[in-house]
């Protein structure tokens, strides 16, 4: 069990390793997430570490419900825009108030990073599911269309679950066993693309397919 941090996608990077190989990388910015809630399982019935990222600015600080503000209140911390809970196997050494950073990364070699994709719109089965399409000719009446979807008499209907027209991205997405390139301050390099949109949230944490290589 590890911890899962909220940071930022800022971008994407180029850098070159020692042997002179271009890496293309993702820019993540991960400021210190504070420890909003310790819950443990005399209380709530099992073991876990709540952290907060982002924090608000003053003006959507105002806007806040009380009852989440009252939360904030309680671990004296200022309101943050994303919450994220982590099980873990002992509470003793965390309490609330405490900053958790990436330092908490520094023997990890490999990182899931889980965000949502890019909201495409309303999208045809070509872009969608990459249909082939019908002949592009002009006497042709059928060029990008989806084409049958049912059957005859029997049954006389068209099965649910089939691939169709329909919104495209907007989904939460996870890709694994991302490798660090870099820890340089609050600022996460990983090797490759993730989910979302230049300034969406992302969330980080040890990669759970791949055997840690522990960084010399």
């Amino acid at each position: 069990m590890s911890l899962t941090l909220i940071g930022q996608k800022k971008g994407m990077a180029q850098v070159f390793d020692n042997d002179g190989k271009m890496i293309v990388c993702t820019v993540i910015l991960v400021e210190p997430n504070p420890i909003v809630q310790v819950k443990n399982t005399e209380v709530d019935g099992y073991r876990s570490i709540q952290l907060g990222g982002m924090p608000l600015t003053k003006s959507r600080a105002n806007k806040m419900t009380k009852p989440l503000k009252g939360h904030f209140a309680k671990a004296n911390i200022p309101g943050h825009w994303r919450l994220k809970e982590s099980r873990v196997e002992k509470t003793d050494e965390y309490q609330a108030g405490q900053s958790i950073d990436l330092s908490i990364f520094s023997e990890t070699s490999h990182v899931d990073v889980q965000g949502v994709t890019k909201g495409k719109g309303f999208q045809g089965v070509m872009k969608l599911h990459g249909f082939a399409g019908g002949p592009g000719a002009h006497g042709s009446g059928f060029h990008r269309h989806a084409g049958s979807t049912g059957q005859r008499t029997t049954p006389g209907r068209c099965p649910p679950n089939g691939k169709r027209a329909s919104r495209m991205g907007g989904d939460l997405q996870t890709t694994q066993s991302l490798r660090v390139v870099a820890i340089k301050g609050n600022v996460l390099l990983v090797e490759g693309a993730v989910p979302g949109a230049r300034g969406s949230v992302v969330y980080i944490s040890r990669a759970k397919k791949v055997k840690q290589k522990l960084k010399k």
